[in-house]
């Protein structure tokens, strides 16, 4: 199983509970098919670089997990069929990656603390 880094954007027209649902939805379906969540951040409403849909802001969530290949591919096509996902990126996570995403963990945890 690869480390995987999803960072997906939601329409800023989403309540907060809507937010929550959808973040949780595919954190469900991730774990139901074998994925173990490892770290997952709400970053929350962010002024977007460029127009998308007409929108100027998104909410931005993270997702980082550990999965088989396959799983990837369908988490991918749940995001292209939801109309609340404006833009979404995954990244396969080298060893570097790896360490700096727990440098970040460890970052966010202390901050919060």
């Amino acid at each position: 199983m690869k480390n995987y880094e999803t960072v997906f954007i939601l329409n800023p027209a989403l309540s907060e509970e809507q937010v929550q649902k959808t973040v949780d939805k595919y954190e469900k379906s991730l774990k139901s098919n074998g994925a173990k969540i490892i770290n997952k951040e709400v970053w929350g409403l962010k002024k977007l670089a460029y127009t998308i849909e007409n929108k100027n802001s998104g909410f931005y969530n993270l997702l980082e997990y550990t999965a088989p290949a396959d799983i990837v591919s369908s988490l991918e096509v749940e995001f292209t069929r939801d109309e609340t996902v404006m833009r979404y990126l995954t990244v396969t996570l080298d060893k570097h990656a790896i360490a700096w995403a727990e440098k970040r963990r460890n970052r966010n945890t202390k901050k919060a603390s």
